[in-house]
């Protein structure tokens, strides 16, 4: 599938295996025998554009997948800003998850990369929610990093007024998740300036539970429209195709799908 050439180890990657079939991640450097001076050429795998949008039927296809994990075991801080750059360029709903879990493993050297792609707005809310899971991975691995990470998160809250309201819904997410108490103002500042779809976070009243600050008994039952349910849920999904059309065998594509 791939025109580029990739020595050994690196080229094995290549016929390793469907990960979704996989019952556990190998161990790659015990395996294969992978060093840091292979970085350089897993790197270019792991962002090979050609695999990456390949039909998931081939092998190959999940070559890049594999190519993550190994960096992910080796600690590859090279691959930092190579990688991220993957939230934007794929539509992909396996990769996040190993992005996630190698941003979760590098750690505070991540920080940076992550605190700068979610301060670029010329990424949609869904790429610059991939880099907020990520920092929260990194808080939930690394606790004396906490602080940190909620910092960066609780800082692009602050725009809740120029945000997308969806990423406003997205960050509260990941400071409920953190706990994070001290972020409590600016959370309930963006409800207030109705900034946040309730309908994927909840609502402040939801927020104050999930942050220990109320009981839930102390709060009104939260209550959501159904036309905004049904809106969300439907926005990305294309008008259906006229009556009798068949799209050809050879234009369906699979992504690689979490099993």
């Amino acid at each position: 599938m791939s025109g580029s050439i990739y020595p050994s180890p690196v080229d094995k990657l290549l016929t390793y295996g469907d990960c979704s079939e996989m019952k556990a991640i190998p161990n790659y450097i015990e395996e294969l025998g992978f060093s840091a001076d292979h970085i350089p050429d897993l790197i270019r795998l792991a962002t090979d554009k050609e695999l990456n949008s390949g039909d998931i039927d081939t092998v190959e296809a999940w070559g890049p997948v594999h190519a993550v994990r190994v960096l992910n075991q080796l600690g590859a801080e090279a691959a930092i800003q190579p990688l991220v750059n993957l939230f934007h360029e794929l539509d992909d709903d396996w990769m996040p998850s190993e992005l996630f879990a190698f941003y979760s493993t590098i750690g505070a050297a991540a920080i940076p990369t992550l605190e700068a792609y979610l301060q670029d707005t010329s990424h949609d809310a869904y790429q610059l929610a991939d880099a907020a899971t990520s920092l929260t991975k990194i808080a939930e691995k690394h606790p004396d990093l906490r602080d940190k990470c909620v910092a960066v998160l609780t800082k692009r809250l602050e725009e809740f007024a120029n945000n997308d309201p969806e990423l406003n819904a997205f960050l509260i997410g990941e400071l409920l998740d953190l706990k994070a108490v001290e972020s409590a103002q600016v959370i309930e500042s963006a409800f207030a300036a109705n900034r946040v779809p309730t309908y994927i976070v909840g609502d402040w009243n939801t927020a104050q539970v999930e942050l220990g600050l109320k009981a839930p008994g102390e709060v009104p039952e939260t209550k959501f429209r159904l036309e905004d349910i049904i809106s969300y849920y439907t926005q990305e999904l294309p008008p259906p195709p006229p009556r009798g059309f068949a799209p050809p065998v050879s234009d369906k594509k699979k992504k690689k799908k979490k099993k």
